[in-house]
């Protein structure tokens, strides 16, 4: 049980400092592509910092993150509590090992809220976001961490968007939603994470697992869509502007009601986003 715990710290360290080689792969062409020179300088150091980051295993931003778990269970796999257990803990002490930023806010409910409780020293005391559970068909136990960062969270939308019987329809208004976004965020090129689905949760749910699953080499119609549009509006790397405002978008689209409005939810990942890293239990 002792290795659970070392298993999902490595984890959320790799998740923390680590960008995967998709991730790389797309800024050395953003890189590549960029005429605007100013552009092209930042995203050199993004991903110089990356690669140092991952080399000494330290965090990608002084925003460490707040842990997302998403849990992947096969039909022949069991879940216990002692495991969910084991699993917070290895949470725990990954956020001491990375190490994360200290973010607890201390006392009830109006402490928590106006943070006059103060903050916990304890990096490891920082809780995770509920872990979302999801049946697969793979024989595999799978836990993937994602450390997500408080800019995106506060520039990201979930709203209703009026389809009138057409997917460009979506298209246009997600994109009419995701420029300002990428804006005001700054910490650009984003990679834009979008869930569709029936209501505010599920549509949240479809945009966490589009992040858990996206890979910037694999592009559908849908996402190169937005992707394509978005970056038209010449925000820019850090908004000095250029070619690369999104790197990729992240979709997942759910279960529908016939209704005449789909429920969206758009997080705007900054230039390090998605941190994420797997480990089979």
């Amino acid at each position: 049980m002792d290795s659970i715990v070392e298993q999902v710290a490595q984890c959320l360290v790799q998740a923390g400092s680590t960008f995967r080689e998709d991730q790389k792969e797309v800024y050395r062409r953003a890189i590549d592509k960029e005429p605007k020179t100013s552009s092209c300088w930042v995203m050199r150091q993004i991903l110089d910092n990356a690669l140092v980051a991952e080399k000494n295993k330290s965090p990608l931003c002084d925003d460490t993150g707040i842990p997302h778990l998403f849990l992947e269970i096969g039909k022949s796999r069991q879940v216990t509590g002692e495991m969910l257990e084991l699993i917070q803990e290895g949470v725990a002490l990954g956020l001491r090992t990375l190490p994360g930023r200290p973010m607890a806010v201390m006392g009830d409910d109006y402490n928590r809220i106006d943070q006059s409780g103060g903050l916990d020293s304890d990096p490891g005391a920082l809780v995770s976001s509920p872990i979302l559970i999801k049946l697969v068909d793979e024989d595999v136990l799978r836990l993937t961490i994602m450390m997500l960062g408080g800019g995106p969270a506060i520039r990201g939308i979930t709203q209703h968007v009026f389809h009138k019987h057409s997917v460009q329809a979506v298209i246009d208004e997600i994109v009419t939603r995701a420029i300002p976004a990428v804006a005001q965020l700054g910490c650009s090129p984003c990679t834009l994470a979008v869930g569709i689905g029936r209501s505010q949760f599920e549509a949240t749910s479809m945009m966490m697992e589009a992040m858990v699953k996206g890979n910037y080499n694999e592009q559908t119609e849908f996402e190169k869509n937005i992707t394509d549009k978005v970056n038209e509006s010449n925000v820019g790397a850090l908004g000095l502007g250029g070619k690369t405002s999104v790197l990729a978008t992240f979709a997942k689209i759910g279960p529908q009601r016939a209704s005449g409005v789909r429920i969206v939810a758009l997080r705007p990942c900054c230039c390090i986003e998605p941190r994420r890293a797997s480990v089979e239990l």
